[in-house]
Order: structure tokens, then C-alpha cells, then sequence
């Protein structure tokens, strides 16, 4: 069961997570605060939800530091960074990276939870591309060695006749084989079962 989405709060200043606390629940969104990069990453599960709000400069491991830690880990919360000695190499250095937004202390309010919904919503967006392609491993996993030789087939746009020569199989089996993909992949046509292919075939069988 997925979790609410969360903005987790990592910044080593009590001050600004009690300010920066205050004013996200206020706007009716859940908040978990950390005093520190080490904090978060060893409480952190993978499965959770939301977008991070992270100061780039703290005792021990830096902002941009845990932005690398967490990208070696394959963790894809957006972030929005927040900082009181931003520079110029140091904020793009963050979004090249793919930080949401970069905030000068003291910012202003509407200008964070405008950040932090964008970060939620950039998150929302990238769970449902992961729950797709999830299903489409789990109906890819379906396929039969022979169904996934068709598979190929037809996405390099072989037709019928074609297949069933390269294969050695008769041209009523290749239909078989066809339909039973179309079902197993609930593509709802030939054009869908490319896209479907071509999205998820080569990353899911390296």
C-alpha cells in the first residue's frame, strides 16, 4: 500500500525546520524533518513517497553531496534546495543535476510551496511511469521464449509471412503466437503493442 506523499525536511538549523515545518503543514502537507544527510539516508526506505527540501550546506555530508548519494543509490525524490550562501556554479551544479528549484534564504513563503508542489507533482508523475513500466515487465514476464521471437518480429515490422519462414513455423502459428501476445500484453491493437515494445523491450532484456 503506498504511503501519503511527504516533503522530508533536511536541514541541520532547528530554526529553519521548525519555520519550514510550520509553514508546509499549514498548507495541509506532511512533513518528516532530519538534522542531517546521514539522518535521512539511513532512515529513508526507497518506497517512500514525496519530494526533499535540503539545505546545501550542513554539518557533515553537504546538500549536494546527499543529491549525489541518493542518485548512486537510484533514489528519485526531487529535491528543493534551500541555501543562506548560494553561488552561481553551486545552484547550477544542483539543477543540472535535476533539483526541482534553488532558494535563497530568507525566501518567501509562496515562492517554497510553489517548489515543493512541483517537486510533488514532478514525483507523482514519475511513480506513475514506474508503475507502468512494472506492469509492462510483469506481462512481458508472461511471454513464452517463442512469443518473444514474435515479439521482435513485429516490432522490426515483419509481417506474418515473413516470421513464420524465419522462424520454421507454419503461418496459422505465428497468428497464435500474435494473438496470444496481443492478450497477455492487453495491447489493444498492433500499433500499441509496437509502443509498448519499444518502451520496455531493450531495458527489460538486458
Amino acid at each position: 500500500m503506498s504511503m501519503e506523499p511527504t516533503v522530508f525536511l533536511v536541514d541541520d538549523d532547528p530554526a529553519v525546520r521548525d519555520a519550514v515545518g510550520m509553514c508546509l503543514e499549514a498548507a495541509g502537507i506532511a512533513v518528516e524533518s532530519f538534522n542531517s544527510a546521514e539522518q535521512f539516508l539511513d532512515r529513508h526506505g526507497s518506497e517512500r513517497r514525496g519530494c526533499i527540501v535540503l539545505d546545501v550546506r550542513m554539518t557533515g555530508a553537504s546538500g549536494l553531496e546527499m543529491q549525489r548519494e541518493l542518485q548512486d543509490r537510484d533514489m528519485s525524490l526531487p529535491i528543493v534546495f534551500i541555501t543562506g550562501h548560494a553561488d552561481v556554479p553551486m545552484s547550477v551544479q544542483a539543477m543540472k543535476a535535476g533539483a526541482v528549484d534553488f532558494l535563497e534564504k530568507p525566501f518567501d513563503q509562496g515562492a517554497l510551496l510553489r517548489a515543493v508542489r512541483e517537486g510533488l507533482r514532478k514525483d507523482s508523475t514519475l511513480c506513475e511511469r514506474r508503475d507502468r513500466r512494472l506492469a509492462l515487465r510483469e506481462r512481458f514476464d508472461l511471454l513464452t521464449p517463442r512469443e518473444r521471437e514474435v515479439l521482435d518480429a513485429v516490432v522490426t515490422g515483419s509481417a506474418n509471412k515473413q516470421i513464420a519462414q524465419e522462424l520454421g513455423v507454419s503461418h496459422r502459428t505465428v497468428e497464435i503466437h500474435r494473438s496470444r501476445i496481443m492478450k497477455k500484453m492487453r495491447a489493444r491493437s498492433v500499433a500499441e503493442l509496437v509502443t509498448m515494445a519499444t518502451l520496455s523491450w531493450k531495458r527489460f532484456a538486458e
